[in-house]
């Protein structure tokens, strides 16, 4: 016996548009489908959107989900920037807003500035607190998306065990739901523009790198949730560069924005940018240098999962081809051709949108899920 949250996956997924179609489809009574569908109706779930071809006698009603109805409020969080929306249930955009903040103030100052611009967000399109059903927000570490809680993080000095999602829930009683940057990116990358590939692996490349794992759609996360934490991988432990982990001859010592910026004498990966971005010789070598030192570890990965996408993100993606140029000469290089045939590395489609996108994707899967659904009906029954 199908539940109504059963039956709304259903009606997303489009295997059943219509009653008639749930009733052939499911095989349930038509007093059961009917059932069901009133229910997720009343409580603003799905809507009649339109009438289907008539087969003869009364053209059906079609049944969509009403994404309008119901509000999703993310925060995409980085180690020098924020950046906030506002979506529909279909992760359609409805306000947008960013700011260079570094995340190193802490989470007091940072979440001030999100729950303030989730405010703002609300009020410029007329819409309240009372119509969001879930929040999202990622951040650059480590997280314990269960608890909302940061396990570690490397970037962020004070964030360490702090509850996130309790903090957010102070203003907004609603699910609440904390991942890792790299996660939330590689699942806005697949979902807007590779949903036909069964794997994908997306690297974030800014002040540190961060790698994200997307698998038959699903964020793959690891046991301790440290999946795809390759920037901490020692590729020469005599090296004198100390990490921000504290050992020495990491990747991400070797080949982030951070690394780069040290030995271009700037300041932060964007200068970086800015530098190769102005055909500055010295930073286009550098960059193409440290695309080959993160090739060699993913020229691993590409062998261990055999992904049909590799996507490069963040500050470094911005570098034209230089960064990538670097990534497909040793991925392609060490690993063995038939892993490689079919993969494509491309660099990221959504820009510094792929986190907000993840995000919203997240938290709609979650509320649209059918326990959330069933749990949040049963609520409603007096």
């Amino acid at each position: 016996m199908l539940t109504a949250g059963q039956i709304l996956q259903l009606i997303r997924d489009g295997s059943c548009r219509t009653r008639k179609e749930l009733i052939e489809y499911t095989g349930l009574s038509r007093s059961t489908i009917t059932d069901r569908v009133d229910r997720l109706i009343d409580a603003g779930y799905i809507h009649e959107s339109g009438v289907g071809a008539s087969g003869g006698g009364r053209p059906p009603s079609m049944l969509a989900v009403d994404a309008a109805k119901r509000l999703v409020l993310v925060a995409d969080l980085g180690a020098s920037h924020a950046r906030v929306a506002l979506t529909d249930l279909a992760a359609r955009p409805l306000a947008e807003e960013s700011t260079e903040m570094r995340i190193e103030l802490g989470p007091e100052a940072v979440l001030s500035w999100v729950r303030q611009a989730f405010q703002r967000m609300l009020d410029s399109v007329g819409r309240t607190a009372a119509e969001v059903c879930g929040i999202g927000l990622d951040l650059p570490g480590s997280v314990d998306h269960t608890t909302g809680r940061v396990i570690r993080s490397f970037l962020m000095p004070g964030w360490d065990d702090h509850p996130v999602g309790a903090a957010l829930g102070e203003t907004y009683d609603v699910p609440i739901l904390v991942e890792n940057d790299a996660n939330a990116m590689a699942l806005g990358e697949w979902w807007s523009f590779w949903r036909d590939t069964d794997s994908l692996i997306l690297i974030k490349v800014s002040t540190g790198i961060g790698t994200g794992i997307v698998i038959d759609g699903r964020i793959y996360r690891g046991v301790e949730e440290a999946a795809g934490n390759i920037g901490h991988v020692r590729l020469r432990e005599t090296d004198d560069r100390v990490c921000t982990c504290g050992s020495r001859g990491c990747v991400a010592s070797l080949a982030s924005g951070h690394a780069l910026a040290g030995d271009l004498g700037v300041q932060y990966s964007r200068d970086v940018v800015r530098l190769v971005q102005a055909g500055d010789p010295g930073a286009i070598a550098r960059t193409q240098e440290a695309g080959r030192t993160l090739g060699i570890v993913l020229a691993t990965a590409v062998s261990l999962l055999n992904p049909g996408v590799l996507v490069l993100a963040g500050d470094m993606a911005e570098t034209r081809e230089h960064y990538l140029t670097g990534i497909r000469e040793i991925v392609y290089r060490r690993s063995l051709p038939y892993t490689t045939r079919n993969l494509e590395i491309v660099t990221t489609s959504l820009g510094d949108r792929a986190g907000i996108v993840g995000m919203a994707v997240i938290v709609m899967e979650h509320v649209l899920s059918p326990a959330s659904v069933d749990a949040a009906l049963a609520t409603t029954v007096t």
